[in-house]
């Protein structure tokens, strides 16, 4: 039995383009398809699938995806999704879209929309499990299996804000999907983010010191800043929530039980740090 095309992604057609061809895409019997009759099925799960040939591996499998679930359900990163929601308001009024380009599980981009009645939102991530969360994450977030090192499956300037929260980039592409006065809000960790965790735990991926260098290199041709905001704080960790901080990062892919056997290891507090930009298109 096909899958009825869900709300929030019943919005998003008119801007969707076929990964082949770029034509539009419209609704048929639980799929997405283009003019020339390629398929792109919808998920029970409410996102769709857009990817074709060789499939990305860099995003949250299951494990990741379940450790970022329950600890941003704590709140503890809820200053810095305040922060996304204030810098993206400026481009959300009236009838906006939002785009949020590896949105791991929606998290960011429903505090967007929560704050922006009238905005839609779409999820674009490589990783299944995660895209199931986005697409509960909101009642007008849409979500799409997607690979941001390719040319994203959108029509130009379509996008009224861009986010990219710990994300990997492609400036030519957001500044390809913004319209001329849209915003890209960008989030990174600076060298102090999750210090303590770092300090004590084997394998934690270091932050590169030339990690602001190398954005503002990448962005330059494309984009401007129009604001940065730094959030920092300390936080309280109890050791389950630690090792879901741990299990949703890119370290958990290089870390195994033995790194965090030792009840003794994991610090009871973190400094969380990063920098929030919002960027206006060149």
């Amino acid at each position: 039995m096909p899958v009825s095309l869900p709300p929030a992604l019943a919005s998003f057609p008119d801007l969707l383009r076929c990964p082949t061809c770029g034509a539009g895409l419209h609704p048929d019997r639980g799929a997405l398809r283009c003019r020339a009759g390629r398929s792109f099925d919808i998920s029970r799960h409410g996102y769709v699938s857009l990817l074709t040939g060789a499939r990305a591996t860099s995003g949250d499998d299951a494990a990741m995806a379940r450790a970022r679930d329950r600890f941003l359900a704590t709140g503890r990163y809820g200053p810095i999704r305040r922060t996304v929601a204030n810098l993206a308001a400026h481009a959300v009024p009236g009838r906006s879209t939002v785009v949020d380009v590896g949105c791991g599980t929606g998290y960011y981009l429903a505090g967007v929309l929560e704050q922006a009645p009238g905005a839609r939102g779409l999820g674009l991530d490589t990783s299944a499990r995660a895209l199931r969360a986005t697409a509960r994450a909101h009642e007008r977030a849409a979500a799409a299996a997607w690979d941001v090192f390719r040319r994203l499956p959108l029509a130009d300037g379509t996008a009224d804000v861009v986010l990219d929260v710990f994300a990997p980039r492609n400036p030519s592409e957001f500044h390809r999907v913004l319209r001329p006065g849209g915003r890209l809000v960008v989030v990174r960790p600076t060298g102090r983010h999750l210090l303590e965790l770092r300090g004590r735990v084997p394998g934690m991926v270091a932050i590169d010191p030339a990690k602001e260098r190398r954005l503002h290199t990448a962005l330059t041709p494309f984009f401007e800043a129009a604001g940065t905001e730094l959030v920092q704080y300390v936080t309280s960790l109890t050791r389950p929530k630690a090792l879901d901080l741990v299990g949703m990062t890119p370290s958990a892919r290089h870390l195994n039980g033995a790194d965090l056997g030792d009840h003794g290891l994991l610090p009871d507090q973190v400094t969380v740090s990063v920098l929030a930009t919002a960027y206006r298109p060149r």
